[in-house]
This record gives C-alpha cells, sequence and structure tokens, in this order.
C-alpha cells in the first residue's frame, strides 16, 4: 500500500447517542458486478489504508467474507474492535415477529462481531426481491408502506438496542412523510439516515428534515454510482462526473470529479459511503476528506446544479396497482396506497 491516512486527519460526527461516526466510509455493494472475495478484499486493504466505517448489509451476499477480512484485520493487531464503525441491515424478508433478531444473530455470526455500531432497516416495507434480479422483477406479495408493519420491525430493532447487539439504529430509503408517521412512536430515535444524496440528486428537504431531528444523513451513490446494477439505469439518468460544475472544480483542484463528489458530500456534513475494489480509487476515496477543502463559492455552485434525479428508483419494490417508481417516493407529500 502506498500510503495511509491518519485518524486524525479524517473528520467525525458525533451521532444522537453520542458515539462518533468517521464522516467516510467504505461501501460494500458490489455483488451484482464483483465476487465476495473481491469485496472483502477490498474491506482489508481499506482497513488496512485508514478506514474505520465499514457498511455492510445482509443482502449484499459477502458478509462472511468480510467477517474473515474484520477478523484478519483485528487479528494482525492492525486496529481493535473498538477502531471499527461497522454497519448492517435488516432485509426486506425478515420484517416478521422475532426475524429481525434471527437476521442481526446472522449477520453478527456472518461479520464475526459481537456487536454492531450501527444497524439499519434497509427498505420500510417487506417488498422482497431476489439479490440480482432484473428491472422489471415484480414480488405479488408487495404491499404499500404500513407505519404499524414498520414500527412492529422497529421495535424488534429497540430490543437488539436493549440487549446490547446493536449500539445505535436508523433508518434507510424513507421520505418526510414516513417519517413523520413514525418518529413520534419510536421509543429509541434514529441515529441515522440512509439515503441516495450525490450532486445531481441532493435531497434538501429530506437532508434538512433529518439534520433537524438530530438524524445523521449517510449518503449511498456519492458519486453516482457509476457502476449501479443494470435494473437500476435508465434513460436520462445524469452521470454526476459528467457535470460541467463538478468537472471545472474538479479540474481547478487537480482531482477526479469523483473526487469532488465526495469532498461536497464530507463537507455539506453528509457521510458518504463510496464503493471501490481497486486500492487506489478507494484510499483516494479515504484521502479526499482531509484537506484542500472546496470554496464556499464551489459549495454552491453545486448546490444550485441539483437536477432532482433519482438514480436507484426501487421499482422491484412496487406492489400490485402501484402505477410506476414514484409512488415509493411519496412525492405528493403524502404516503402512496
Amino acid at each position: 500500500m502506498k500510503y495511509t491516512v491518519p485518524q486524525e486527519e479524517i473528520p467525525r460526527r458525533r451521532l444522537n447517542t453520542g458515539d462518533e461516526i468517521p464522516a467516510v466510509g467504505l461501501g460494500t455493494f458490489g455483488s451484482d458486478r464483483y465476487s465476495a472475495a473481491q469485496v472483502a478484499e477490498a474491506v482489508y486493504g481499506g482497513i488496512r489504508g485508514g478506514y474505520r466505517l465499514i457498511d455492510c448489509a445482509a443482502v449484499y451476499q459477502n458478509e462472511a467474507e468480510i467477517g474473515l477480512a474484520l477478523e484478519r484485520a483485528m487479528g494482525e493487531g492492525m486496529v481493535s474492535r473498538e477502531d471499527l464503525f461497522l454497519v448492517s441491515k435488516v432485509w426486506n424478508d425478515m420484517h416478521e415477529e422475532g426475524q429481525v433478531l434471527a437476521a442481526c444473530r446472522k449477520s453478527l455470526r456472518d461479520l464475526r462481531l459481537r456487536y454492531l455500531d450501527l444497524y439499519l432497516v434497509h427498505w420500510p416495507f417487506p417488498n422482497y426481491h431476489a439479490p440480482g434480479c432484473g428491472g422489471d422483477s415484480r414480488n405479488p406479495d408487495s404491499r404499500p408502506f404500513s407505519a404499524g408493519e414498520f414500527l412492529s420491525v422497529w421495535r424488534q430493532c429497540e430490543q437488539l438496542v436493549e440487549e446490547g447487539l446493536v449500539r445505535n439504529i436508523g433508518m434507510s430509503n424513507m421520505t418526510i412523510p414516513k417519517l413523520q408517521a413514525v418518529l413520534p412512536q419510536c421509543r429509541i430515535q434514529p441515529a441515522a439516515l440512509e439515503m441516495e444524496l450525490h450532486p445531481s440528486f441532493q435531497q434538501p428537504e429530506l437532508f434538512r428534515f433529518a439534520v433537524e431531528h438530530g438524524i445523521q444523513p449517510i449518503g449511498y451513490c456519492p458519486i453516482g454510482s457509476p457502476s449501479r446494477p443494470e435494473r437500476d439505469r435508465a434513460s436520462g439518468d445524469i452521470a454526476d462526473m459528467e457535470m460541467p460544475e463538478i468537472r471545472e472544480i474538479a479540474e481547478r483542484h487537480g482531482i477526479s470529479p469523483a473526487l469532488v463528489c465526495l469532498k461536497w458530500a464530507v463537507q455539506r456534513g453528509q457521510i458518504p459511503i463510496p464503493f471501490s475494489v481497486a486500492e487506489e480509487q478507494y484510499m483516494e476515496n479515504l484521502r479526499c476528506a482531509a484537506g484542500d477543502p472546496l470554496t464556499e463559492e464551489e459549495m454552491g455552485k453545486i448546490q444550485r446544479a441539483d437536477k432532482n434525479c433519482r438514480l436507484i428508483k426501487g421499482q422491484v419494490f412496487l406492489w400490485p396497482g402501484a402505477e410506476d417508481w414514484r409512488a415509493l417516493w411519496d412525492m405528493d407529500g403524502t404516503i402512496a396506497q
């Protein structure tokens, strides 16, 4: 490895529980294009290079291999468990009573851990699709969001905290109407909200709502996910790294457009979790959080460049009778039924 990033150079955020989380992490969703072994090797290399936040999920089908990489890194004295901030998520097919606990325990076994730092509800409904399915795949048992069903899942997540299996719990792929429906009924408030965030899709209202409620935004697809699955590609999608504003700023700083996207994310206050299995790329992604910040003018230029271009539309989660993917995201301000 050519270099490592010293821990004191990586910014931290403080969650509403008091726990600290690194301001940039390593994503692990690459199962459509990369083997579990390749992803696990990137996790090992990333930890060696200075990453301390690793974002995992059961549905990525690589937690067992990542667990071996974590065990290897800790066994070699590279890090202690307390140095790491490890995230996993409950998948949609494990929402029934008792299943969240079982799902969490399996992730802990696979990752070879005693506890997780953050456990997320991956999607806010039990609409299952098989990993690697096509964009036109539909499950006839899918159904719209139900606050009651979601809170049943959340109660189980709260139990995970009480049992010491998880330090923090959070949500993912939520909307403001959904959050308004459930937050008043949560005994333990979410510490984080994972959401799609990149320069062409900044979600300013949802971002502001989360921050105002003490919930830390974590941004997936932070550089526009150029290697996302084919099912998540559509005509009209905007490539963030081709946006003229991003390219101009990149040229000014002498860095790649991808690093501009990540600098913007860190300075805005969300936690980006870029994915790469290439050592040079994932190390540049981490190093960009330290030093050479974007100017206020550059930050403003990116803010004004927002195109409201959602890349992960989620159409595979649609229920019978739903017209299109927009029903998942409550775009008229009400929860679609």
